[in-house]
């Protein structure tokens, strides 16, 4: 029986559009064989069915302020938004007696799980024959089928290669009004409800994916369920520990001697900014002084305002044309074998910077051929075609930082997203990219979630990791709630080498970039 003995590890994600929970679900089902149970809200959406008959929507989406997406699974049309519960199991399905395998006893599985979710609640969910999800009699009611029964989950499944996609929209207190402009599944003869309507008050929605997780645990014969959540509100700080005098491990001797003096000179003189002396990196003495360096184009001020980031967030400057030249130019003064660069957030700009990397990307690689480039960049937002431009220029190395734990993603980056982040990272994988990324520590995260964080990055197919110790830059930024030590850093990066990376990076001082050469050599198949 599936589940048996392994470990479901639930995630609630908070609100995600619908194409990028779709990357997500799909990379999980390429790269990995977890059982996940993924828990969310989305925008308004519409999702068209294999079988769908697109008469069934009733009015232009649009028009609604909601957006129509065709889907892989099947069923006719459904509806998600706010206030819905959306699940999606991803994980080995059970064999059927003829060794098949058994799509059927999945749905009863979920309906079996999401009645007894509604049962903690005290509402008596049902199962009405001939027609899939579960349903609740309408105030009054005496009868089975028909208008007297009102739908208040729907199911729709998709299975390839033994391992499920897809999966459940349960009514928590989503507006019931946006089911009107459609033919709710293909059914005309029958109301849709939520739990908020039946009970008379919206229950809690942390509480109902609680009930949720614990449920499907049950139904799929879970014996260990890991959780990680981000939070439903903003987290706030903590004390700082990193006011008084740093732990040994946390001094760097400053080396500067001629390379370093040289590489400055270099970066002042082309007008080029770095990541390395605008976000404060302790690594900059070591790295320079063996020519290497982490360019940040699109100029040096941020949109964005992350709570552990040192890089100025006034109005950014327009974007220069003629800086992916002088990074050329740049990188072939080095000779680099291996050139990063990163940027800053343009969420003024419509692509978010993703023309400008397309452009660094070709004029490194048309000046200097035999040289590997790396790319750190931000999400854009999640616009699958701004990625698209990035991912088409063929960087070597895509990297995009997950940066914290789902718990502390709205305290450390408001401005971003932990399943935002995931997709990112699972398109570039889809895309045929060597996938790059990393967590900083310290900012009040248990091991247990860096441990679900590195599992989730495995899942999305990530190949090469970074973990690092958070240093506070200044006093307006989180504080720093405590030191990882040297031996849990090493613990960590032998339980993510144990999942499969290419290359891993653990220690108090690792940044993003930090032997960046030698994890891209690691991922690329090249010799050290």
């Amino acid at each position: 029986m599936t589940g048996t003995g392994r470990t479901l590890r639930s995630r609630w994600l908070g609100r995600v559009g619908y194409d990028e929970a779709l990357a997500l679900q799909r990379a999980i089902h390429a790269w990995s064989d977890e059982d996940y149970l993924l828990l969310l809200e989305h925008p308004h959406t519409y999702t068209l069915g294999r079988r769908a008959d697109p008469a069934h929507v009733l009015v232009d989406p649009v028009s609604v302020g909601a957006e129509l997406i065709e889907t892989d699974r099947g069923g006719d049309v459904t509806y998600h938004g706010p206030g819905q519960l959306v699940g999606y199991p991803v994980g080995e399905l059970a064999m059927a007696a003829a060794g098949m395998r058994d799509v059927v006893a999945h749905v009863r599985r979920i309906e079996a799980a999401l009645i007894d979710v509604l049962a903690e609640f005290s509402i008596l969910g049902e199962r009405v024959d001939g027609r899939s999800g579960v349903w609740v009699r309408a105030a009054g009611s005496t009868g089975i089928g028909g208008p007297a029964m009102q739908k208040i989950a729907a199911i729709g499944v998709r299975v390839a290669r033994g391992r499920t996609m897809h999966g459940f929209a349960l009514n928590v207190d989503c507006d019931l009004a946006m089911f009107g402009h459609i033919v709710p599944c293909g059914i005309s003869d029958a109301g849709v409800t939520s739990m908020a309507a039946v009970l008379g008050s919206a229950p809690d929605m942390a509480g109902v994916v609680e009930a949720v997780t614990r449920a499907w645990a049950r139904a799929d014969r879970h014996l260990q369920v890991e959780t990680a959540a981000v939070a439903h509100q903003r987290v706030e700080g903590g004390d700082d520990v990193g006011t008084g005098r740093r732990p040994g491990w946390m001094k760097v001797t400053a080396d500067l001697g001629p390379e370093y003096r040289e590489l400055k000179r270099l970066v002042h003189d082309q007008g080029l900014h770095t990541v390395c002396e605008e976000a404060g990196c302790p690594n900059i003495f070591e790295c320079w002084s063996q020519r290497t360096a982490t360019f940040m184009i699109l100029g040096d001020r941020c949109t964005r305002a992350c709570g552990f980031c040192l890089v100025d967030t006034r109005k950014p400057f327009p974007i220069d044309p003629d800086e992916p030249r002088r990074v050329a130019d740049a990188v072939a003064t080095l000779g680099l074998a291996h050139a990063v660069i990163t940027s800053v957030a343009r969420d003024d700009v419509p692509d978010g910077g993703a023309a400008g990397f397309a452009a660094t990307i070709r004029a490194v690689r048309e000046r200097n051929p035999e040289t590997t480039i790396e790319v750190l960049i931000p999400d854009c937002k999640g616009d699958a075609a701004s990625l698209a431009t990035i991912f088409d220029a063929r960087p070597d190395v895509l990297n995009h930082n997950l940066e914290t734990v789902a718990r502390l993603q709205r305290r450390a980056r408001p401005s971003a997203g932990y399943a935002r982040s995931l997709s990112v990272l699972a398109r570039s994988k889809d895309a045929g990219l060597v996938t790059k990324s990393g967590i900083i520590l310290g900012l009040g995260e248990t091991l247990d979630e860096v441990r679900a964080a590195i599992t989730d990055l495995a899942a999305v197919g990530v190949d090469v990791l970074t973990l690092g110790q958070y240093l506070r830059p200044s006093p307006d930024h989180l504080p720093v709630a405590r030191w990882v030590t040297p031996a849990e850093f090493d613990e960590l990066g032998e339980f993510a080498r144990n999942l499969g990376f290419a290359h891993v990076e653990s220690g108090p001082l690792v940044r993003s970039s930090y032997h960046a050469r030698a994890g891209a050599d690691a991922a690329l198949g090249i010799p050290a």
